[in-house]
């Protein structure tokens, strides 16, 4: 099989010393392939290296063809249209100097063979769902799923031989992921997605697990890799429990040794106490008994490290991957108590009945916010936090400790450590405490001293909630926009357990309904632009 990317003994580190990759092989062919691993393995940073955004230290990179790379968080500039992030400006702007009769050779030249760039920018957009988009619109009128779905759009109207997709679900509505799949299954060049996002996994025809700092790769999508997995889980079950068999047999063993050896030791003493035999004929066979008993108990010392080995081993093979272990500070609500009332909510051109103009949040409520992209929940969200509130709209908040987080994971100072970064949100818990707390969030020793800046997508969400949890005050009601965009699997899990206990009152805008159906809630609300905020049935 001919591969179009190869990467060759690759290492890569960041300023401050943290490896990354150290000598990685991988290689990527014709077809879809998902790359999974836990956060922080090195799976953004692969693709990085692949579309030339950052050189390894080491090795080589070697791609067949053009490369397009749609990066996990897009920066944009502001000012920029949508015509900007299609990459058509400077051709379109030549085609509409043509049509005004500016003939020139400058302007031919920048449009070339490409006279119909705006009917199949408008197509790509019209497949993706975006008809309703003009191109002059501008990039602060974007929420934040339409901007990445113009970045998709940008990508596949480039059509390069080699696409990188970086978690392109995350901010999606339902409808934009489902156009999305359909667009990753009619791609026929080579894809390479990293992503959480389990329907977009089952729709590859590989997996490239990127464990421990190498690819192992997979014929088949996500469940059929779990169902090998799960396989090879029972079987390394298997082999613990035969290790731990083999272990508590050696133990036996060498106890029985040492029993017979204590025997040896009595008896040799009386026989030399009672000087039956001449002193030499003796003291050779206690030396040789010395000798024969040190040999055995090496012996069986050696067999019992050998078990211990090959249990530690086998319980490597069946160790599940790291979770964060969220343990929330006291954050009881009363129930019936006014956490946050808005009234003055927009209204849409034509309400419906049903449509609230009021919403009030009391006790442990636990409310998912749910609609299309563009439809203003991350408005009302920034509303209930006190961040942004639209004209006419008033919010009162009825509790203290509000903490948000938002989709962009733009709350932390990139030049301060981790530590910092927490500690400035807890001034009077010692750094004793603080590192405490922020290895339940898989920041242990030299990764708490890391810069905000350098972490990836899913460390850096894990940093930001530690900053929101462990923060003075305890927070008492917490407005999640779209957590679990850059979490892997284990996480999201461990996510989901630590919010089901949560005892405050809970706002969370999310697109992922599994995620959603963990967390007890007790109301669900749509935003939509047509209708308003009204309440839903639970999905």
């Amino acid at each position: 099989m001919s591969f179009a990317v190869v990467c060759s003994d690759l290492t890569f580190a960041w300023p401050d010393g943290t490896v990354v990759l150290d000598g990685l092989d991988a290689a990527f062919g014709t077809g879809r392939t998902g790359l999974i691993g836990v956060n922080g393995s090195g799976k953004s940073t692969l693709l990085k290296i692949i579309a030339a955004e950052l050189r390894p230290a080491s090795g080589r990179v070697s791609v067949d063809g053009e490369t397009g790379y749609l990066p996990q968080n897009l920066v944009l500039d502001d000012a920029a249209t949508v015509a900007d992030l299609l990459g058509i400006t400077a051709t379109r702007a030549a085609l509409h100097a043509i049509e005004r009769g500016e003939a020139t050779e400058e302007n031919f030249a920048a449009v070339g063979d490409d006279w119909d760039v705006e009917e199949r920018a408008r197509a790509e957009l019209d497949r993706l769902g975006l008809r309703h988009l003009d191109l002059d619109r501008t990039v602060p009128t974007l929420s934040g799923g339409e901007a990445v779905m113009v970045g998709l759009a940008a990508r596949f109207l480039a059509r390069p031989d080699v696409l990188l997709l970086d978690e392109p679900t995350n901010n999606l509505d339902l409808d934009a992921r489902r156009r999305l799949y359909d667009a990753v299954e009619s791609w026929t060049g080579v894809l390479v997605v990293v992503s959480h996002d389990r329907e977009l996994l089952d729709r590859v025809d590989e997996i490239a697990d990127l464990r421990d700092g190498a690819v192992r790769t997979f014929g088949g999508n996500l469940s059929a890799y779990e169902e090998l997995l799960a396989v090879e889980k029972e079987a390394a079950e298997r082999t613990v429990r035969a290790a731990e068999t083999d272990l508590r047999r050696q133990k036996k063993e060498l106890e029985e040794a040492h029993v017979k050896l204590a025997r040896r030791k009595r008896y040799g003493d009386k026989m030399y106490e009672s000087k039956r035999e001449p002193k030499i004929i003796m003291g050779a066979r206690k030396r040789a008994a010395q000798e024969s008993a040190g040999k055995h108990r090496i012996m069986h010392e050696e067999r019992l490290a050998d078990a211990r080995t090959r249990l530690s081993e086998a319980e490597d093979a069946v160790r599940e991957d790291a979770g964060i272990r969220v343990e929330l500070p006291a954050t009881r609500v009363p129930a019936g108590r006014t956490v946050v009332t808005v009234t003055g909510l927009p209204a849409p051109p034509e309400p419906e009945p049903g449509t609230l103009a009021e919403l009030i949040v009391r006790g442990p409520e636990r409310i998912a916010l749910v609609g299309p992209n563009g439809s203003g929940k991350t408005t009302l969200l920034r509303a209930l936090a006190g961040e942004r509130v639209p004209d006419g709209t008033s919010v009162r908040i009825g509790v203290d400790g509000v903490r948000y987080l938002p989709q962009r994971l733009d709350v932390l100072d990139d030049g301060l450590s981790v530590f910092e970064n927490v500690r400035a949100q807890a001034p009077s818990a010692t750094p004793a405490e603080v590192r405490n707390g922020l290895a339940r969030f898989l920041f242990r020793g030299a990764r708490a001293d890391r810069p905000a800046g350098t972490l990836s997508g899913g460390e850096r969400f894990r940093a930001v909630l530690a900053s929101l949890l462990l923060a003075e005050p305890a927070p008492r009601l917490l407005l999640l926009d779209e957590p679990t965009n850059n979490l892997d699997m284990a996480s999201a899990a461990q996510l989901s357990q630590a919010l089901a206990a949560y005892e405050g009152a809970l706002v969370v805008v999310s697109h992922d309904v599994p995620f959603l159906r963990t967390l007890a809630l007790t109301r669900w609300l749509r935003v939509d632009r047509e209708t308003g905020l009204t309440e839903t049935e639970p999905m």
